[in-house]
């Protein structure tokens, strides 16, 4: 039996380290939810997304009792899953969870767990990024760009609008990585993303900063903010011209339009309105820019609501991390990308008893295995897309993500 109590606010940085190192945290800018004390339960995915029917029935069948809560705040299943939307995976339910926002603080926990035991058994995390002493891409710079103009060859013919090709960068470090530090590092240098942690079913941990909400479901109502179009910022200069020139790139805004298109027709498979923001707006992160669009809709029927099991079997992979159509975009990448993606650019989140929940794209994010660290970035490629700026891209992408790891350019 689970019980949820309504606790005295807990100081943010022992909470984030806390679910950074061991447990799952999520933390956007609103809320902290922190699992932590082991896995009470382990939800087996064993088609992926195409079947997520036999998680949401034994999600439901815990005992929740005690004082009342906001959603995500009682039993909840918690993780990273793979972007290979057929692969096997899983989400854990934790024995105990940490919900805290501007309305309050709650732990729910099996038996009688001490929060405040667990938290200060933590040892502060202060370490600082380290000096890289191995750095491999694959593909190799040279690769990505020949993939690319590839791809352009084959978008050009219009049988595929668009298909995101990704790349990555493994390395090692002297010590071993404190995803406790990472996670403060994250959460400081990107304000308005979503920091995440979680294991991964390879044994790993990927910690990293989302700013991009896959799809969040709370009763009859629904809410995406997709993104795509890309600009990167130098350091110390004035952003607004650079935001000026995204809001006018025909390429961009033709990729952003894409993939929103999309997102707005697999939703209105399931909501009775939808309200789409008329003009994209600008997502700064620190050292790049993208377009985002605000999309909500409602459901008038709470009985035909789908829970956000359902809506990430229709929505993953997105447009933004996949391509457009997605049946023959998927293929494509899968055939110019040489390496498995692994749990990059996969849902990262949350759902409980009710059907409720929030998951992001696990992008911007590091694959931690002790010294041992691995990074991933994509761009979107459209017709008029050229090879060597794509590749300079993900290049910019990556060394932002890695900025929090090691102190070498990257």
């Amino acid at each position: 039996m689970f019980v949820r109590r309504r606790i005295e606010p807990i100081t943010p940085t022992q909470l984030r380290t806390l679910g950074a190192r061991g447990g799952w945290l999520l933390e956007s800018p609103d809320t902290l939810r922190v699992g932590w004390g082991g896995v009470a339960a382990s939800l087996a995915l064993p088609h992926g997304l195409a079947d997520p029917s036999a998680l949401r029935a034994h999600l439901g069948a815990f005992d929740l009792r005690g004082d009342a809560g906001p959603a995500g705040s009682g039993v909840v299943a918690m993780g990273s899953l793979p972007f290979n939307r057929g692969a096997p995976s899983r989400l854990d339910v934790p024995r105990g969870l940490i919900t805290q926002s501007a309305e309050g603080t709650w732990v729910t926990a099996l038996d009688d767990w001490d929060v405040q035991r667990a938290i200060e058994g933590q040892v502060p995390a202060l370490q600082e990024v380290q000096v890289a002493r191995s750095v491999t891409y694959r593909p190799s710079p040279e690769e990505y760009a020949h993939h690319v103009a590839a791809a352009v060859e084959l978008l050009r013919r219009k049988e595929i609008d668009k298909v995101v090709l990704a790349r990555a960068v493994i390395g090692t470090v002297e010590h071993p990585i404190d995803c406790g530090a990472l996670a403060h590092r994250l959460r400081v240098r990107e304000p308005s993303c979503t920091i995440y942690a979680a294991p991964t079913t390879d044994g790993r941990r990927y910690v990293g900063a989302s700013p991009e909400l896959l799809v969040r479901r709370l009763g009859e109502d629904v809410t995406c903010h997709p993104l795509a179009g890309t600009i990167a910022i130098p350091p110390d200069v004035d952003p607004d011209d650079y935001h000026t020139w995204l809001l006018g790139s025909a390429k961009n805004l033709h990729e952003h339009s894409v993939l929103i298109d999309d997102v707005v027709t697999t939703l209105g498979r399931f909501y009775d309105d939808i309200v789409v923001d008329a003009t994209p707006s600008i997502v700064t992160l620190r050292t790049i820019a993208h377009l985002g669009t605000w999309i909500r809709g409602h459901q008038n029927d709470p009985s035909l609501a789908p829970d956000v099991m359902e809506l990430l079997n229709a929505l993953h992979p997105t447009a933004a991390v996949g391509g457009i159509p997605r049946v023959p975009a998927y293929d494509l990448l899968q055939r110019l990308e040489p390496f498995d993606r692994g749990h990059y650019a996969g849902p990262v989140g949350w759902v409980d008893q009710h059907g409720d929940g929030e998951f992001w794209i696990g992008i911007r994010g590091v694959l931690i295995d002790g010294a041992d660290f691995e990074a991933w970035a994509g761009a979107g490629i459209v017709s008029e897309s050229d090879p060597i700026a794509e590749r300079e891209e993900t290049r910019d992408k990556l060394a932002s993500v890695l900025s929090s790891v090691v102190l070498d350019r990257i």
